[in-house]
């Protein structure tokens, strides 16, 4: 019965700081880069998109295509991030309860 008790106590508290990280997600950002830094955009710990920047050299009518490419290699490159940070910060949360590997969380 005791065990059980320290189990919910862990489970309340991986809740309460699961919201908090939830909330610093939402307020980092990551930025990926492409075509050497060419292009940037920017996401949040969420993957939600910010910005996006383009080196005016790029805005050439010819060069649409390229840009659009850019933005899209960019994007994957921010994601990554964003995605890795998330892990992390899960793996902050989680220390010390029995969570299979490749569980999503938050549920």
């Amino acid at each position: 019965m005791k065990d059980m008790m320290g189990m919910m106590k862990k489970a309340q508290e991986m809740q309460a700081r699961m919201g908090e990280m939830q909330a610093e997600l939402e307020a980092l950002e990551v930025v990926g880069t492409a075509g050497g830094d060419a292009v940037q955009v920017t996401l949040t710990g969420k993957g939600e998109m910010r910005g996006v920047k383009i080196d005016p050299s790029l805005l050439k009518p010819d060069e649409a295509e390229i840009v659009e490419d850019l933005i899209i290699a960019a994007h994957a490159d921010a994601k990554q991030k964003s995605e890795e940070m998330a892990q992390e910060k899960m793996k902050e949360v989680t220390a010390g309860l029995p969570i299979p590997p490749g569980m999503k969380m938050p549920f």
